[in-house]
């Protein structure tokens, strides 16, 4: 009996240190972010920093690893088969919820993500070039109505958001434009300086670093940015368009609510860091918080919505 004592207590102290391993607080190691852009554009510097900011307020490192390609959806994709314990999540942007509607993928965004945080999201705008007759955005209507299609302008490829919201601004408006797709936003910013286009929609920090040499006629947000009180929205034009372009983190399905909510919050307040808020200012975007359950009610409704603009722009039954 004094044997059979001995040995459970010594079996119970070795299996406090096991017990207590299993209940140790998230995280215990690094975290992994993927980014679905290359490095050195706004994303990857807007990432980089919250993930320095997380990283310190848990006390462990939180790694930035850049995934491009597949119209921005493969770091998202990417994550899908791998263990759901929240040391790996992924920047999900719009294309998200936009590629499963063009083509067949192996992964469906309703299906396969566990939804952990909003973020920020990109403010898109009309620009055109600074000598240009269009002073506002009824001289590019009055011109564009005169002569259907002789007003050329510049997207990063069919099916991209710039895309989408011209096709709807066409069908609302019933003005017709010379859609010429460029392979990405640096080129299409040249196009318009170098006047191969005539108009460029297009995130408004990207019109905004133009310079002196593009104006500003139009936003295509709910409301204007304080960024730019100056310019109007479409909507204030008469178009029914607030085409936002959020971005949050997801996670693969099935990551445990704890960790979920342990993540959601380092980031809600990494979010609000003065670091945070001034270099969204610096890129013309603003805070797109969203809870997990906000960010998965928002998920399910995009994913109808961009299935409608698709369809509205002829590019699925």
């Amino acid at each position: 009996m004094i044997y059979r004592r001995h040995f459970l207590a010594a079996v119970g102290l070795f299996a406090i240190p096991v017990a207590c391993a299993k209940q140790q607080a998230f995280p215990i190691r690094p975290i992994t972010v993927r980014v679905a852009y290359p490095p050195g554009g706004s994303t990857d510097a807007e990432i980089r920093l919250l993930a320095e900011l997380v990283g310190k307020h848990f006390g462990q490192p939180v790694i930035v690893e850049n995934h491009s390609g597949a119209g921005g959806t493969l770091a998202a994709s990417g994550i899908v088969n791998m263990v759901p314990d929240g040391y790996t999540i992924a920047h999900a942007p719009i294309s998200v919820f936009r590629l499963p509607h063009m083509q067949s993928t192996t992964w469906n965004p309703l299906r396969d993500f566990t939804y952990v945080t909003g973020i920020s999201g990109y403010l898109l705008g009309i620009g055109v070039r600074a000598d240009s007759p269009f002073k506002n955005w009824q001289d590019v209507a009055d011109y564009t109505r005169k002569y259907p299609g002789a007003v050329s302008y510049a997207s990063v490829g069919v099916g991209s958001t710039q895309h989408l919201g011209m096709t709807e601004l066409e069908r609302q408006t019933g003005l017709k434009f010379n859609h010429i797709p460029y392979k990405g936003g640096a080129e299409t910013a040249r196009a318009l300086v170098a006047g191969e286009v005539m108009i460029v929609p297009d995130a408004i920090s990207t019109l905004v670093g133009l310079g002196e040499k593009a104006r500003i006629l139009m936003q295509w947000t709910a409301q204007r940015s304080p960024t730019m009180p100056n310019v109007p929205t479409a909507r204030e034009l008469g178009i029914d368009l607030a085409l936002e372009s959020p971005y949050g983190l997801v996670g693969p399905k099935g990551m445990p609510r704890d960790v979920v909510e342990t993540l959601a919050d380092a980031f809600s307040k990494a979010l609000d860091d003065p670091r945070h808020l001034k270099l969204l200012e610096s890129i013309y975007q603003t805070v797109w918080h969203r809870t997990p359950d906000e960010y998965a009610t928002y998920a399910r409704q995009t994913f109808e919505r961009e299935r409608i603009l698709l369809h509205n722009a002829g590019l699925i039954n």
